[in-house]
């Protein structure tokens, strides 16, 4: 009974899927495929939702991203298949996102990464590769001022605790000088997923957190702001897990974050 409501859930998935590519290629051919905002944060959007509703999985939002005037890399923790629909549905405003190359493969993602403008990633056994994936997304964010999501775990953590950062969001951050907004999504492990597609009914929550200023970062001092934000992130997901709650103060400094997130 479990294998076919699995399997049954794959195939409403795919369904959505399709029909969603199938309303972007026909959204595209009036507009020239040159809407890609309207395929993001409307069709996307309800691709994202469908996908959720699918598993009977619903999503909490606190805070709200920020205005698409303001060029800003937002990140995330990773712990499951739902992370990807969650950011879809939240519909953030002018935004492209990274997403790994073997996905482009399933032929209604392709369509959809193809008209969304997705950076499609590969592997970290090929560094050349993927420095000329994040050169070019830089020159492309750099020229159009449009925002990206990427995790910067940049893969699904499924141990419960946050992952090592790899430096593509920090170089883009520092690079652009554009500011980074961490996300923090706590998904339930009696209903998450992990790798699989087996989500259970429950509800998510979304926290955007504080903006945090790069103007003044250096490359030099790329691995200590990589560490620093990891740090925050290893104390909201600390006091998460022991309160429930966010920390009462997500304004404290870069090095009082590592300190305080080694500390509980």
């Amino acid at each position: 009974m479990k294998r076919a409501r699995t399997l049954l859930r794959i195939a409403a998935s795919f369904a959505v899927l399709s029909v969603g590519a199938l309303a972007m290629l026909i959204a595209a051919i009036p507009t020239l495929g040159l809407a890609r905002r309207f395929y993001s944060e409307t069709i996307g959007r309800w691709i994202g939702k469908a996908m959720l509703a699918i598993s009977g999985v619903r999503y909490r939002v606190h805070g709200s991203p920020q205005s698409p005037d303001r060029q800003t890399i937002y990140i995330s923790n990773h712990t499951s298949t739902l992370d990807v629909f969650i950011l879809i549905a939240l519909a953030l405003p002018k935004t492209r996102f990274f997403l790994s190359g073997f996905l482009r493969k399933i032929v209604p993602i392709g369509v959809i990464g193809t008209l969304i403008r997705i950076f499609w990633t590969v592997p970290q056994d090929y560094p050349a590769r993927r420095r000329a994936i994040f050169k070019r997304a830089d020159r492309i964010l750099r020229a159009t001022g449009d925002s990206v999501y990427l995790s910067p775990e940049g893969m699904r953590v499924t141990t419960g605790e946050i992952g090592a950062f790899n430096k593509g969001a920090f170089h883009l951050a520092t690079s652009l000088h554009a500011q980074i907004v961490p996300m923090y999504i706590a998904i339930p492990r009696d209903i998450d997923p992990g790798m699989g597609y087996d989500a259970k009914p429950g509800t998510t929550d979304v926290y955007f957190l504080p903006p945090i200023d790069t103007s003044t970062w250096r490359l030099e001092d790329l691995n200590e702001h990589r560490a620093a934000v990891r740090g925050l992130f290893l104390l909201v997901h600390s006091t998460m897990k022991t309160t429930g709650r966010l920390p009462a103060d997500l304004s404290i400094s870069a090095k009082d974050a590592i300190q305080e997130a080694v500390l509980v």
